[in-house]
């Protein structure tokens, strides 16, 4: 394990089939913990709140406030919370207000596994850019 304690991670999607890749990719993970799961940016901003996570896995497309709205959201209430922007966008393809969200990376759902999370948390840091493979 990289340290004592283990990043605590909340993965928000409203597809159940990527929840479940994504807790396979945290269980194949030494130091992260899933410690819940939200469909919703609604339901993510609670979650955060209730569960107060180290690292959030945020879907950008979702019904009701999307995954960018709610990172800003959460950046802005829980700035403790690490987020990162998840999808199936090419990186050119990202929508300019990710860039502005907070989030601190992004990762295409397809390339998502246990070196690229460990990589990606390893290298982030908060000077506001979204740092990306």
């Amino acid at each position: 394990m990289h340290q004592d304690v283990a990043v605590s991670v909340l993965v928000v999607d409203d597809q159940r089939p990527f929840r479940m890749a994504a807790a396979a990719v945290l269980r194949r993970s030494d130091g992260f913990d899933l410690v819940g799961e939200a469909e919703t940016g609604e339901e993510a901003l609670e979650q955060v709140a209730a569960l107060h996570p180290t690292l959030v896995l945020m879907d950008i497309n979702m019904p009701g406030i999307s995954g960018i709205e709610a990172t800003r959201r959460i950046v802005a209430q829980s700035p403790e919370t690490v987020v990162f922007l998840c999808s199936t966008y090419p990186l050119a393809d990202l929508p300019g207000d990710a860039y502005t969200s907070g989030a601190a990376a992004y990762v295409n759902k397809e390339e998502l596994a246990p070196g690229v999370l460990r990589r990606l948390w390893d290298e982030r840091n908060g000077d506001g850019v979204l740092h990306t493979l």
